[in-house]
């Protein structure tokens, strides 16, 4: 038995479903979630509640990886344990999720429209520069990357996708002697031989590179903020310092 099957047998369009389910995937994709987190989470809210191994089952996900997922999930806030026995899980409500990261969001670039402004009304040239599109975004990463001579720090909850385009400019990097490290969520795997920090409740993907160059990019990439000054980048970096020196 699987999702779709349970939504069909109860009279719903097929085909439709698929094609949902592939865009709420895709979404919440962006939002860090893995295949199998995306899954399990469009799952359980459909079951409104559930254990590790039903919804393992209802979601096609392998039983081996079910508590490690709902464990996640857990540690993202996207579920919660119910009280009882068997352990089972409440989703966190869609609207509840939809409200705190549109919040976050505009939050972070609220922040970088203000340094901006800031730095406009004292007669400063142009710092900031907006980047369009996720494979742009994303070159833009790597190029940081690949001209990182001393260290390259960055936070993301989507690190998933940033390693697949990217291992090989971290194994370069680290090869190079560059200090490397990623702040990231609980269970999300992380490129080799860095140094990993986890946090939760990240939203947006912010790296530095060298103290020198900073950015900051929308959950799905789709755009970014990128600027190549100093005191900019400086100010990005000591807040990411406080990020990895305070306690989880």
């Amino acid at each position: 038995m699987d999702l779709k099957k349970v939504i069909s047998d109860l009279g719903g369009d097929l085909d439709q479903i698929t094609s949902d389910l592939a865009k709420i995937s895709g979404t919440l994709s962006q939002l860090g979630l893995s295949e199998y987190e995306s899954r399990a989470y469009i799952a359980l809210v459909a079951l409104g509640s559930g254990s590790a191994n039903f919804v393992a089952e209802i979601s096609q996900i392998p039983r081996t990886s079910a508590y490690k997922v709902m464990g996640s999930l857990e540690a993202k806030g996207f579920v919660s344990p119910k009280q009882g026995r068997p352990k089972s899980f409440l989703p966190t409500d869609p609207e509840e999720l939809s409200r705190k990261f549109v919040g976050e969001v505009e939050e972070s670039f609220g922040k970088v429209a203000r340094l901006k402004d800031l730095l406009s009304e004292r007669g400063v040239p142009q710092l900031v520069y907006t980047i369009i599109g996720k494979d742009r975004v994303l070159e833009k990463l790597r190029e940081m990357l690949d001209r990182s001579e001393n260290s390259f720090v960055m936070s993301s909850p989507s690190l998933l996708q940033i390693r697949g385009q990217l291992s090989r400019a971290f194994s370069n990097a680290v090869a190079r002697g560059v200090r490397v490290t990623v702040i990231t969520s609980p269970f999300v795997k992380a490129p080799a031989k860095v140094k990993v920090i986890r946090r939760k409740g990240l939203i947006a993907t912010d790296a530095i590179s060298d103290g020198k160059t900073a950015l900051i990019a929308a959950p799905d990439f789709s755009a970014c903020g990128y600027t190549d000054n100093e005191a900019l980048s400086k100010h990005l970096e000591d807040f990411l310092t406080i990020m990895i020196q305070s306690p989880e």
